[in-house]
């Protein structure tokens, strides 16, 4: 079944699949599957249907974002280490049709410096940095707000 308001797709990077193991100090204990929940139970309360894709390569991220950049309404990327080095993400992601907002589940700007330089700020709707895993909601929640028929007008 297909949602009024299309698919919003939720795409994590490298060392993502280990949340809740991976330094739990910096990251938490929760897990991708809570992640992915999180972001699936938010946008169906908004009506959207949500993906949700993970790779440890960023060439599948690049073949991924491909795939959606003309059927998705918005997208939700934590590309992980790959925000700091990878132009070939940013460069699909300039290819999108729809919105995207860059998290970071960590404050990067707390953290080693060559966390501070992201090549998808520049490109994306929003950033959201330091929330947690509730910065996918965050995350989600913006996009309603940029999707037609989202409760703010941009």
């Amino acid at each position: 079944m297909t949602s009024a308001r299309g698919t919003l797709h939720v795409l994590n990077g490298p060392n993502l699949n280990l949340l809740g193991e991976r330094e739990p100090h910096i990251y938490g204990a929760d897990t991708l599957g809570d992640v992915e929940e999180l972001a699936r139970r938010t946008g169906g309360e908004l009506e959207f249907d949500v993906e949700c894709f993970q790779s440890n390569h960023e060439g599948a991220l690049v073949d991924e974002i491909q795939r959606i950049r003309r059927t998705s309404v918005g997208v939700v990327i934590n590309a992980g280490a790959y925000t700091h080095t990878s132009v070939a993400i940013r460069d699909a992601l300039a290819n999108l049709e729809a919105p995207f907002v860059e998290v970071h589940i960590s404050n990067v700007h707390a953290r080693e410096p060559f966390r501070h330089h992201s090549y998808l700020s520049d490109k994306a709707a929003a950033v959201i940095v330091g929330c947690g895993v509730q910065g996918y909601e965050f995350a989600v929640r913006r996009l309603d707000a940029l999707v037609p028929g989202g409760e703010i007008a941009v």
